[in-house]
């Protein structure tokens, strides 16, 4: 029997890798704002939940809100 799938903290689309998204955003310094972390996440796991086409406008309404940011 395999173990339950944690898809609150550990959901598949997140883990499909060796690290989390979120432990990549995170660790890596790159001082990403909360914009730019979304959209990071929702590039990251577009292959993996089923539904790439809603994951990548997803990705680029986060996009277009931190370019807006930027023109403020």
């Amino acid at each position: 029997m395999s173990a339950p799938v944690d898809v609150v903290n550990h959901p598949p689309h997140y883990t499909g890798c060796r690290a989390e998204c979120i432990e990549i955003i995170e660790d890596h310094g790159w001082g990403l704002s909360y914009c730019l972390g979304n959209a990071m996440k929702y590039l990251w796991r577009c292959q993996d939940k089923g539904t790439m086409r809603q994951d990548l406008e997803k990705a680029r309404w986060y996009l277009d809100r931190a370019l807006a940011a930027l023109d403020k």
